[in-house]
């Protein structure tokens, strides 16, 4: 049973930290693509000026950005949740 109150009350703070951790991923990718580019924009897919490559190197590098902030925003807020209740949200 306490398990079961422990993933239910850690949902909405799942849901919060998955939020700040996009936000967190897209301000890096900026700057990440400002100094690897030299563009302060990274392309879109229909960016019709751009080609194959940059499309795609973008994409690739924004997926792997993302993947590593929320992978350690998601483990930091369950470790965060262990401290406070002695539990680990799973």
């Amino acid at each position: 049973m306490a398990k079961v109150v422990s993933k239910v009350a850690y949902k909405p703070v799942g849901m919060l930290l998955g939020i700040g951790a996009g936000i967190l991923a897209g301000a890096i990718f900026k700057q990440v693509w400002k100094l690897a580019a030299g563009d302060d924009d990274a392309p879109d897919a229909t960016d019709e000026e751009r080609g194959w490559g940059e499309i795609l190197a973008a994409a690739a590098l924004q997926g792997a950005i993302f993947a590593v902030v929320k992978a350690a925003v998601d483990r930091g807020g369950a470790a965060g949740m262990r401290r406070l209740t002695g539990r680990w949200p799973a």
